[in-house]
């Protein structure tokens, strides 16, 4: 299976599916799960990174259980819109998933979705010791919404 264009999710997977969305750290993956109307993104959990087999099995289980029809997955693009080597690790995992056959992918620009979460937190007050807890998930949350709300404008 090949990386899809966000447009084309919609109409891919089936009615009721769940979309998650994946923000992949180097340590930990945040991730987010859509309602099965996919309209709202909401924050699911962290999976500590690992080898990529053992991640796969996990995500394989959670798309299962949660009844996810795709994976958006975060791109971290430089702010020129060019692709450094973050970008190309990610387009490298999101490939290797694709592989393993079990749901649709499509990548997300993410340009400044962590800075955004973290400057939401400070605002929030909460102490750098939760922020670092919640950081992933809530990261993939925006990633996720953001890509949400676009297929929902190419819905009407």
């Amino acid at each position: 299976m090949h990386i899809r264009n966000i447009n084309e999710i919609n109409n891919l997977i089936g009615r009721g599916q769940r979309v998650l969305g994946l923000d992949l750290g180097t340590k930990t993956i945040g991730l987010a799960l859509s309602d099965v109307e996919r309209i709202v993104a909401t924050p699911y959990k962290s999976l500590s990174r690992k080898k990529f087999s053992l991640n796969a099995k996990e995500l394989k289980v959670i798309t299962k259980s949660e009844n996810v029809g795709a994976l958006i997955i975060g791109l971290p693009m430089n702010m020129d819109g060019s692709f450094g080597p973050a970008a190309q690790s990610i387009k490298d995992y999101s490939k290797q998933l694709a592989h393993e056959d079990f749901a649709l992918i499509s990548l997300w620009d993410e340009r400044l979705s962590t800075v955004a979460v973290e400057k939401i937190m400070i605002q929030a007050d909460l102490s750098r010791k939760r922020r670092s807890q919640i950081v992933d998930k809530l990261a993939a949350t925006f990633i996720l919404q953001g890509a949400l709300d676009l297929m929902s404008t190419n819905n009407i």
